[in-house]
């Protein structure tokens, strides 16, 4: 699902416009964004929560080159679930 049907599916729910659901929605994603990059976790309640994880220095090899780098220590953004989501997705996806 891209985010244009993600805007189609709850414009179509809501009856709100859809350049209203797409403002919405794009102003979600550039707090998120902004807030982890600020350090500062995501909590939604039922859904789950956008944290920044920490990935710590390690050496890493280039196998065309034959060669050693050095990968330092930095931060990526990450998502969790929420147990009640884990718990719908194991439900209802087919296997």
């Amino acid at each position: 699902m891209t985010k244009a049907d993600i805007v189609n599916e709850i414009s179509k729910n809501t009856g709100i416009e859809k350049i209203t659901v797409q403002k919405t929605v794009e102003a979600f994603m550039d707090t998120v964004k902004d807030s982890l990059a600020k350090d500062k976790n995501v909590y939604l309640r039922g859904f789950g929560s956008f944290i920044v994880k920490k990935r710590a220095k390690k050496t890493a090899r280039n196998i065309s080159k034959n060669t050693t780098i050095i990968i330092p220590e930095h931060f990526i953004p990450a998502f969790k679930p929420s147990k009640t989501f884990v718990t719908k997705v194991k439900t209802y996806v087919k296997k």
